[in-house]
């Protein structure tokens, strides 16, 4: 007789449900006492591991251009957001402008130094850094600023700056590094940022009195300007440009750039830059009343006005060079002058030499800028 539908087969398999499947108490107790020995070496592997150490900063500020407790709350706050360890603190003095407590500071693992004051302190900690990797932070002070005005980097916004100097981005640019022969025939050298000059220029800088300038800031040079004209200061010198051999020329300034603005919205090398591995140099030669104002019209005209738009650029273009004004470039200069002249390297003042050698160190300095959007 047949099955009904209903009526399950003989021979038909009973499928059996997980769950009615016998256990292996024995089994499961090994299986997780196993998964807690792993969990329990984890976190021991955890704990001994070495923690990640936290960044820090340091600043290097000159006690007399800078407020201490305003610039203290600021890099604490900014110090915090960012997560860092605590900030190192140096001051700077007369007899180090920065460049050993730079060395300090990188001697005790600072991740990225801030500099606070003028171009000196700039300058002087920059010559620390050089070639080091650790990247400086420019909180400007001071009249100047000219390393800061030339990156476009903020001048009045201090929270800003330093802030920039714990997130921002990393920019490598070009060191100036110069020898000096003095009068005495001895050599020193240094490194400079901005530009390095020799001739009016520096001993428009050595006549400006220091107490006009902390009242006025760059506006002293121009009573400065108006004594050194009154000496004169008209030179020969002979120079060597990449070895391509030695050319004379009568000078009164010689200015080396790694940058091109001035204080003044003044563009005094309209094709420097700060990266390129290479110095712009400008001869300003003016032959009386005439000659200076050839010299006014190329660089506060034209290089500030009409080298700024297309249709100026286009003007240029059609107009032929002046000989009060001779622009050079190269990666190396040596010049030996008809007699002892001031020199001064970023705007301030460092004696009198009576002959240099000028070279580009590429990329020598990594400087913080803030983060592109």
């Amino acid at each position: 007789m047949a099955n009904s539908p209903n009526d399950p087969s003989p021979s038909a398999p009973v499928s059996a449900d997980a769950s009615d499947l016998p256990r292996d108490p024995e089994a499961e107790a090994a299986a997780k006492k196993a998964a807690a020995e792993e969990t329990a070496r984890k976190t021991e592997e955890r704990k001994s591991a070495p923690a990640e150490p936290q960044k820090v900063a340091a600043v290097i500020y000159n006690p007399i251009k800078v407020d201490i407790d305003v610039l203290r709350a600021s890099v604490l706050a900014a110090e915090r957001a960012a997560g860092w360890g605590e900030t190192l603190w140096f001051e700077t003095s007369v007899e180090d402008p920065g460049k050993q407590v730079a060395r300090d500071a990188l001697a005790q693992g600072a991740d990225v130094v801030m500099a606070a004051g003028g171009d000196g302190t700039v300058r002087a900690v920059s010559e620390s850094l050089r070639g080091s990797g650790v990247p400086i932070g420019l909180l400007p002070s001071g009249t100047g600023n000219l390393l800061a005005r030339n990156l476009n980097l903020t001048l009045d916004n201090l929270d800003e700056s330093v802030s920039t100097a714990f997130t921002g981005g990393d920019r490598k640019i070009d060191l100036g590094v110069v020898e000096v022969q003095r009068e005495d025939s001895s050599r020193e050298s240094y490194i400079f940022l901005v530009m390095a000059g020799v001739g009016l220029d520096a001993q428009m800088i050595a006549n400006t009195d220091p107490n006009l300038k902390k009242k006025v800031g760059w506006i002293a040079y121009v009573d400065a300007l108006r004594k050194s004209l009154i000496e004169g200061n008209r030179v020969n010198i002979r120079y060597n440009l990449d070895g391509q051999g030695n050319r004379t020329i009568r000078v009164h300034t010689v200015l080396i750039g790694n940058c091109g603005s001035l204080p003044g919205n003044i563009l005094l090398l309209p094709d420097a830059a700060v990266d390129d591995g290479e110095f712009d140099i400008v001869a300003l030669r003016p032959e009386g009343f005439i000659g200076w104002i050839q010299v006014w019209i190329k660089i506060v005209w034209e290089n500030g006005v009409l080298r700024r738009s297309q249709v100026g650029r286009k003007i240029l273009s059609m107009t032929k060079e002046i000989r009060t004004v001779r622009y050079l470039k190269g990666k190396e200069i040596l010049i030996r002058f008809g007699g002892a002249q001031d020199f001064e390297l970023d705007g301030d003042e460092f004696g009198r030499v009576v002959a240099l050698r000028a070279e580009v160190d590429p990329l020598a300095l990594t400087i913080k800028v803030p983060e592109v959007a």
